[in-house]
């Protein structure tokens, strides 16, 4: 009878085990297949040939040539940047990296001196220090490739710190390094996270995120990179018809025609005329419905602003008008976006073409499915790309020691000759 007891006990809490799991949140379940711990393990990072310095010997030696309007070679800093140990060291060493970047050699910093120093900053607890320099990679030069970019938002996901994930992203986009099939899942994973939140977005906001989700979607051809692409668009539209098309690419590596609410509409029209099994989610339908009647809300309240205001002519405003043609034309058009949109969200919703799921849910299902074979390839390609820093490392110390024993050579020459010639 206990026994009996003491088994349903069992099987009862083993249910309830089985139900909670079942029931995590996505955010939840994420945190088992992001990136896998052989992914962000520092072993092959760690078991390059070593070349232990004194930071301050270095950072001395560093001041005296900057002092002496001289330059400083990318292997100082590069050894500087290998030899942390410590926080406070972090910050000492993003001096160096603004001052190597503000000098004559600042286009020679080594791809593997960035790729160590965000690393750095993720093992000293300095993330602030990575997305500091990262968003303000001209003063600094740090311009990661792709694995160093999972990296970085891999752990801000990991936090779920979806805004600075996102931050991450957007510097992804505007380097346009979305090759890595990891890169994109970890992006629009982070994008669709922080959407998911439905956060008061500013205008910067929306442009960031709007290029991020189109540039990134346009490298998946299924729901989830049309659903991408739609909801990009229209954010980008959304500022195009707010401001103009100058606030749209100024700085973004995007299209300088006008129109992006019409792309946003032909992304509906091409999943509509499609004969596969692509579809749209219905949250990311939802959220252009939104932006589309907040755009004429405005525009409305906007007419009739300017129509209790009084007329104005001048110079000024003649020359206004005619640099804003175009963009005015572009915003009258929105009545008929918005039509057009009603007409495309009935014609997909009658063709079954509007996934229920959401946007996050989609990717979440892409990254449990195709991260790990995602992972095998970018590891494989890592490993290479190490070795390949060490030998080219390697060539520059040999260098490095040539000059040396070349210079000590010059200068007993130089000794030889002055000494003959006073004993001469």
């Amino acid at each position: 009878m206990v026994s009996s007891k003491m088994a349903a006990s069992v099987w009862k809490r083993c249910v309830t085990a089985a139900v909670k799991v079942k029931c995590l949140s996505p955010s939840l379940l994420a945190r088992r297949w992001l990136l896998s711990a052989a992914y962000t393990d520092s072993k092959v990072w760690e078991a390059r040939e070593k070349d232990p310095q004194n930071l301050a010997v270095l950072a001395a030696n560093m001041d005296r040539t900057y002092e002496r309007n001289l330059p400083v070679s990318s292997l100082t800093v590069s050894r500087f940047v290998d030899n942390i140990s410590s926080r406070e060291e972090i910050d000492q060493a993003e001096y160096y990296l603004y001052k190597f970047r503000h000098s004559p050699n600042c286009w020679y910093l080594r791809d593997w001196t960035v790729h160590g120093w965000i690393r750095e900053c993720l093992k000293y607890g300095a993330r602030e220090k990575a997305l500091h320099t990262l968003k303000n990679k001209v003063q600094y030069g740090i311009f990661p490739d792709d694995f160093t970019f999972n990296l970085l938002i891999d752990s801000y996901i990991k936090d779920e710190d979806f805004k600075s994930a996102c931050s991450v992203v957007e510097e992804v986009m505007l380097q346009e390094a979305f090759d890595l099939p990891s890169t994109q899942i970890l992006s629009l994973y982070a994008l669709g996270s922080y959407l998911a939140t439905k956060p008061e977005l500013t205008e910067p906001q929306e442009r960031a995120l709007g290029a991020s989700l189109l540039i990134c979607g346009l490298q998946q051809d299924n729901t989830i990179g049309l659903s991408a692409q739609l909801l990009g668009s229209a954010l980008l539209g959304k500022v195009e018809v707010s401001k103009d098309i100058h606030a749209v690419f100024k700085g973004m590596p995007l299209s300088w025609s006008r129109g992006y609410l019409d792309r946003a509409l032909a992304v509906m029209e091409r999943v509509a005329a499609a004969s596969g099994d692509v579809k749209l989610s219905k949250d990311t339908l939802d959220h252009v419905n939104d932006l589309l009647q907040e755009l004429s809300s405005n525009s409305n309240s906007t007419s009739d602003t300017d129509s209790s205001g009084e007329e104005s002519g001048g110079e000024e405003d003649k020359k206004q008008e005619a640099v804003d043609e175009k963009d005015e034309a572009e915003k009258a058009r929105l009545p008929d976006y918005i039509n057009r949109f009603k007409a495309l969200s009935s014609q997909l919703e009658s063709q079954g073409k509007v996934d229920s799921a959401s946007f996050q849910a989609l990717v979440t299902a892409l990254a449990q499915q195709n991260l790990a074979a995602a992972e095998k390839v970018d590891l494989e390609q890592y490993q290479s790309r190490v070795q390949g820093w060490d030998s080219e490392k390697r060539q520059l110390i040999q260098r490095e020691k040539e000059m040396k024993e070349r210079a000590e050579q010059e200068k007993r020459e130089r000794l030889a000759a002055k000494t003959a010639a006073q004993q001469g």
